[in-house]
């Protein structure tokens, strides 16, 4: 049989096809709004100008001298290019000229962006028109204080110096902050080193190697690390939110907009129905797919390894994105054993996992280091290559899942050992 699975987004968008035994029992979970359908122009529009708990844009520009946009990075799957210019319709209707409006991409501790990727999120005209600026996380961010929880808030200069403040980003299902969107755009978003560094290290649960626990799937008003986030928000003043939803194609299905902690539990309501699945179990072999996050892949790797049977099986990593995986400055490696300040150095593969293979090319030997050990990972560059050794594994009989985008997907109610998923109701 065949199964398809999404790849290449930003570059593309297309299906890689995985030829599977048909004496193989083959499941695949897909999350019930797979195939949503996705907004229209007129529909972003309505959204932007119906917001929740706040005024509408265009009446909160009146009088505003300064405007910054923020926006996500190419980790997120956003399709800005459809959504932006709703925003600035809003804000030109509140008086605001172009030359008081910029745009920073929350890069958090990611990467810089270049211009052909501020043109992949923003549209080819945005970056030509408009200042489009890089979050520094290392300097050029202003002290605001601590937050209730002791952590210190250092937030961009930039973005603190404009009297308008705005977030257009995703809301998706996160790791540790529950669900993206909301207050997350400003820390990691346009935070210091610092402010990032301390959130997440003193927020979260971190392992014996030094790792961040990716356990808390779904979790918003009992996350410490999300109210955290949306207190660093408030402080940092962040006035107008826009969070998408997305189908599997990554295309917008719902925007919920207007305060930031307000609209993002509006949003949360259905991206605990849009992107949940049932998550199967005892599988000798487990394919994983990233796709909306396809250069943040040892998402993946942390969910797939706990779909395998109890005495253990193979777990397949895809992450097929030509760029390869993010440059992550606080949980990367930048050396043998050294690395950010939340890098832990793996010396075992995960729990259950008896052989663990990477599709390449798109995954390069040292982007796996925040999947696993380096050394006991295979990377095989074609899926005939995966699959002949699957096949001297496992024979003519075997029980698969096939994950079409591990990043998106969410597995709220499962039989899933602990540390994989927790219930968000």
């Amino acid at each position: 049989m065949i199964v398809k699975v999404p790849q290449f987004p930003w570059y593309g968008d297309t299906e890689l096809e995985l030829e599977l035994p048909d004496s193989w029992e083959v499941i695949i979970p897909r999350m019930a709004g797979e195939k949503a359908p996705k907004l229209n122009s007129q529909q972003i529009r309505d959204a932007i100008r119906k917001p929740i708990g706040t005024p509408r844009l265009s009446e909160m520009a009146r009088g505003k001298t300064e405007v910054c946009i923020i926006f996500d990075d190419l980790t997120r799957p956003t399709k800005l290019d459809q959504i932006v210019p709703h925003v600035l319709a809003e804000l030109h209707e509140g008086g605001i000229k172009d030359e008081n409006i910029r745009f920073i991409a929350a890069l958090g501790l990611h990467g810089a962006m270049k211009l052909m990727d501020f043109q992949k999120k923003l549209g080819e005209e945005i970056p030509q028109k408009y200042l489009v600026f890089n979050h520094n996380p290392y300097e050029n961010c202003t002290y605001l204080g601590e937050t209730s929880r002791g952590i210190p808030v250092s937030v961009n200069s930039e973005f603190m110096a404009c009297d308008l403040k705005v977030s257009v980003g995703s809301l998706v299902p996160h790791p540790t902050a529950g669900f993206g969107g909301g207050g997350k755009m400003i820390l990691p978003g346009v935070s210091s080193t610092e402010s990032i560094a301390a959130n997440h290290g003193k927020l979260c649960t971190i392992s014996d190697a030094g790792v961040m626990v990716l356990d808390t799937w779904g979790r918003v008003d009992d996350n410490n690390q999300r109210l955290d986030m949306e207190e660093i928000a408030r402080m940092a003043g962040l006035d107008f939110s826009i969070n998408a939803l997305v189908n599997i194609n990554r295309d917008t299905i719902a925007l919920f907009c207007g305060d930031l902690v307000e609209a993002q539990r509006e949003g949360v309501k259905m991206a605990r129905k849009v992107y949940a699945c049932e998550a199967p179990g005892d599988a000798d072999i487990v394919v994983a797919n990233a796709y909306a996050k396809a250069n943040e892949a040892a998402l993946v790797a942390g969910l797939g390894n706990k779909m395998l049977k109890e005495s253990g099986g193979d777990l397949v990593i895809i992450g097929n994105i030509p760029e390869g995986q993010i440059c992550h400055y606080l949980a990367r490696s930048f050396g043998k054993k050294i690395g950010g300040q939340l890098y832990g150095h793996h010396t075992k593969l995960p729990s259950r996992v008896k052989r663990m293979f990477a599709l390449g090319p798109y995954i390069d030997k040292a982007g796996l280091d925040w999947i696993g050990p380096i050394d006991q990972i295979t990377i095989l560059n074609s899926w005939a290559e995966i699959l002949d050794a699957l096949k001297k594994n496992h024979g003519n009989k075997a029980k698969a899942v096939v994950v079409p985008d591990g990043t998106l997907q969410y597995f709220p109610h499962s039989g899933l050992p602990k540390g994989a998923t927790i219930p968000g109701d």
